[in-house]
């Protein structure tokens, strides 16, 4: 298993033997799964810390809502949510800090409070300029694979070659940003779940999220709550809530595949519930079968 090492901030991420838990912390009123409950800072402080006591490697922080047909945010609006709770955080917490945003000015902002990631789920497509924010500020660059926008990603998304379409789109993402001076090194791809797929894509996504692994760089993926895995355990025309029991016991099912098939880190609402289903699977992924080692 290759191991490599990724220098964030004052921070190191390695990747290779243990699969890594980046903790969703949404400061909006209206995400699909916790729209409102960390709203307020204390709040949001307060459930970050227990991500972090939980297992989670890296605290991702998103001040606007991208499920399907959301509505966007004012830039100002954005830095307003976002930027005080990164830099109360920043002094509180151990483990790197994300800005989930597509905005430049936002994550100079969000870098500026502490932040060393910058988590952006247009691939460059949005605001190309957050590369150049990503390379005066020497932060990590995610990229994430998405069709079209969120007020339009999910009608009737169409694809001749899924996985080939999304790699080139990856590869694309990660020349455009290299021309702004950002290293390989300092980049991470997502296939994007959710964003621009149907049921059927999901799935394939994760049955061959190996393929990914030919673009040499350590690989996100993103299933926690998803529509598709409510759609998957809905019983009676009810689909049931997203942070129910039944819920999560399908997104470890989906954490689960996608670590056996290469992923590096898993973005996820339930830290604890994730580490646990980790702990087996990254074992697994680990045995040898030398009988003299343990």
């Amino acid at each position: 298993m290759k191991q490599t090492t990724l220098n964030c901030g004052k921070y190191k991420i390695s990747f290779g033997s243990e699969t890594k838990i980046m903790g969703i912390l949404n400061v909006t009123p209206d995400s699909f799964s916790d729209g409102g409950k960390f709203f307020a800072i204390d709040k949001a402080i307060q459930h970050a810390k227990k991500m972090e006591k939980d297992g989670a490697d890296i605290i991702d922080i998103g001040g606007e809502s991208t499920r399907p047909f959301a509505e966007p945010v004012t830039e100002e609006e954005e830095i307003n949510r976002t930027a005080p709770v990164i830099k109360k955080l920043a002094d509180q917490i151990k483990i790197p800090i994300s800005i989930d945003t597509t905005k430049s000015n936002v994550a100079k902002e969000a870098i500026k409070a502490g932040a060393c990631i910058i988590n952006d789920i247009s691939g460059l497509k949005f605001d190309p300029l957050l590369a150049k924010v990503a390379a005066d500020c020497n932060a990590v660059l995610i990229f994430m694979h998405m069709k079209k926008n969120p007020q339009v990603m999910q009608v009737e998304p169409k694809y001749n070659d899924l996985i080939k379409e999304i790699k080139q789109f990856l590869s694309d993402s990660v020349k455009l940003a290299q021309s702004y001076n950002v290293s390989k090194n300092k980049i991470i791809i997502d296939p994007g779940i959710g964003f621009g797929k149907t049921f059927s894509h999901n799935l394939i996504i994760l049955k061959k999220l190996k393929e990914f692994k030919t673009l040499d760089l350590p690989v996100l993926i993103g299933t926690s709550r998803k529509a598709f895995i409510r759609n998957l355990l809905t019983k009676n025309n009810r689909e049931p809530l997203p942070d129910s029991e039944i819920v999560e016991t399908g997104a470890n099912a989906t954490i689960a595949a996608a670590a056996l098939n290469g992923a590096d880190i898993v973005r996820v609402h339930n830290v604890a519930s994730a580490k646990n289903t980790l702990k087996i699977i990254d074992a697994i992924k680990n045995a040898n079968e030398n009988p003299n080692i343990i």
